[in-house]
């Protein structure tokens, strides 16, 4: 391996353009080249300078994975699966994805016990397919966690105006200068990805702290639409549709139906592999590791599973509204209930906020590890002496995303 060599590449620009005119041989020479744990936890993980501290115990990281988990997506992929794919029968497809997610999270837990570090997948396609594998894994994921976070961080603004009544684009600012679709700044959304990246530069412990409340507020929202549901509904929604010429029962368009749904809704489990990012700074990885992890997906399959069941009971399938199929229950409602749509939204703000703190606790964790292997400048892996954090990468990240954001 070249690490040592290949770090000196950012020192100037004169080395840079150095390594640049090597590119083919280093190329072949590190794309196969495999890690090792021990390489991983010893020499890869000293290039930070300090170390991140041990500060995570189970219970943080079950938080960490349901507040990752239970976004604001649900709110709306249940609706779509439902109404599209397979109907009532959505509770088993949730069910089913939940074991799909979980067999994966065993995955991320075997690899997180034997080999703790910040790296999550990028590390552990290091250490078994090589640098090649790992580098566009890094940049799929850095990407992906860019992007998306951006547009969930705009979405906030949209059920947070949702939950107070008042329309989002009052929030923002249009620069007419800018070609239209493009020349909105979401001033909130800014400012809501500030705030969470000093949150995580400050303290891996505090974050917690703050996705625990978060989390838990979260969840007393979802429990009350859920009791709300299962009160307000019918037990013959899970069977007949409003229109009697559409199929009915519990399983209107068969076992193929249930599946499509599944894959559908297994988006919504996206996010216990940004806790595997954490394994550097719990305490005892081998006992917290696996009760977090797989604790959390569990968790999360109970939640989807009770969410689906009431939203079937409140309509028939075929009267969902499949882009926000809870709000759009009680919106226009003449019996007293059409508050509970702005609690939805604020339920799901909530959601939101925990999705953003996890994503970009877990992304920084992956652009610190990426540049312990010198694929980045080394800048972005250094640890923080005082905050025992990845400062330089969380502040970069949380910059760009802002960006990306406005």
């Amino acid at each position: 391996m070249e690490n040592h060599a290949s770090s000196s590449s950012f020192s100037s620009f004169g080395s840079y353009l150095r390594a640049l005119a090597q590119t083919p041989a280093r190329f072949a020479h590190r794309a196969g080249s495999v890690s090792s744990s021990l390489e991983e936890m010893s020499q890869v993980k000293a290039r930070s300078g300090s170390e991140l501290q041990k500060t995570l115990r189970w219970y943080d990281l079950v938080g960490f994975g349901v507040g990752g988990m239970v976004g604001a997506g649900v709110f709306v992929t249940t609706g779509r699966a439902s109404r599209l794919y397979a109907g009532p029968s959505i509770v088993v497809s949730y069910a089913i994805a939940g074991l799909c997610a979980l067999l994966s999270a065993f995955c991320y837990t075997e690899f997180a016990v034997d080999m703790p570090v910040a790296g999550g997948a990028f590390s552990y396609l290091r250490v078994t397919f090589g640098e090649f594998a790992a580098f566009l894994t890094g940049a799929n994921l850095i990407m992906d966690y860019v992007m998306s976070n951006a547009a969930v961080a705009r979405g906030f603004t949209a059920y947070l105006g949702t939950a107070i009544g008042m329309s989002t684009s009052k929030w923002r600012l249009v620069v007419h200068a800018l070609p239209n679709g493009f020349n909105e700044i979401d001033m909130v959304a800014v400012l809501v990805v500030l705030g969470i990246t000093l949150i995580i530069c400050y303290s891996t412990r505090e974050s917690s702290v703050v996705n625990i409340v978060l989390t838990a507020l979260h969840i007393l929202f979802i429990a009350f639409v859920i009791f709300v549901g299962f009160w307000k509904g019918d037990w013959k929604n899970f069977t007949e549709p409003a229109n009697p010429g559409h199929p009915s029962g519990f399983f209107p368009f068969g076992v193929p139906g249930v599946f499509n749904g599944a894959a559908m809704v297994y988006l919504s489990y996206i996010g216990y592999d940004a806790v595997s990012t954490l394994a550097e700074e719990v305490h005892n990885p081998v006992k917290d590791i696996p009760i977090g992890v797989s604790g959390s997906v569990i968790l999360v399959t109970i939640l989807y599973c009770l969410m689906a069941a009431s939203m079937s009971k409140l309509l028939p399938y075929d009267r969902i509204d499949a882009e926000a199929p809870f709000s759009a229950a009680f919106r226009g409602k003449s019996d007293g209930w059409e508050w509970v749509s702005n609690v939805i939204g604020v339920g799901a703000s909530f959601g939101i906020l925990t999705s953003l703190l996890v994503s970009m606790l877990g992304q920084a964790r992956y652009m610190c590890v990426i540049g312990r292997s010198s694929v980045v400048p080394a800048w972005f892996a250094r640890v923080h002496p005082s905050t025992s954090t990845p400062v330089n990468a969380s502040a970069f990240l949380g910059y760009r995303r802002s960006c990306f954001s406005e």
